[in-house]
């Protein structure tokens, strides 16, 4: 009965802030909806005992992903007079997709159930004794390894092209020399001075 209200409310909890996501005006709103509806994911995710998801969509996508964008919203200068206007021009051809996104999604569930198999079928069953964040890192280390470590360089690759594409060479800037820091002494860095009374110090 309590997993059962959790999941109701969870799941309403979800949609509800994926609607205010999107209907939201001002995108700093919409990215803090987004974020609770990352939230209210993972309590669903660990309502059916995928604690290990439910912790990728907490430490992930709301720690990283979504201050991210929050960050990335708040530095811009958005003209919201602006968005406004472009909201009527362009809502025919966001009806439009929602229509065909929404389309797909039926066409693909009808084409799912039409198979026939049951739900314990379709479920990759979890071996006796095993939790499920075990049998999860067994099967990508062992099986799926270096599809793994495959997805592991695409990343690294895609890193090392964002810091090239945003590398600017700027003059007047100092560099720093590491040797010359560490040849340093520090009565070469230090210098004591005894001033007279009533004399100022000259530099």
């Amino acid at each position: 009965m309590i997993q059962t209200l959790a999941f109701y409310l969870f799941a309403i909890l979800v949609v509800a802030s994926g609607a205010l996501t999107i209907l939201s005006r001002n995108p700093v709103h919409s990215v803090l909806w987004l974020i609770m509806a990352f939230f209210n994911a993972a309590g669903l995710m660990v309502l059916v005992g995928a604690e290990f998801i439910a912790m990728l969509l907490v430490i992930v996508y709301v720690g990283a992903v979504a201050v991210l964008f929050l960050f990335v919203v708040m530095m811009l200068d958005i003209d919201f007079a602006e968005l406004r206007s472009g909201f009527a021009r362009y809502w025919p051809f966001g009806v439009a997709l929602v229509l065909v996104l929404g389309s797909e999604m039926v066409i693909a569930g009808g084409a799912w159930e039409a198979g026939g198999l049951q739900l314990a079928r379709r479920a990759a069953p979890t071996p006796a004794g095993m939790s499920n964040i075990q049998a999860l890192g067994a099967l990508i280390y062992s099986r799926y390894l270096y599809v793994f470590e495959g997805a592991g360089l695409v990343l690294l690759v895609a890193m090392i092209g964002a810091i090239v594409l945003t590398h600017r060479a700027r003059g007047g800037v100092r560099g720093q020399k590491v040797a010359r820091q560490n040849q340093r002494r520090p009565q070469d860095a230090i210098k004591l001075v005894d001033p007279a009374v009533g004399q100022g110090v000259s530099l």
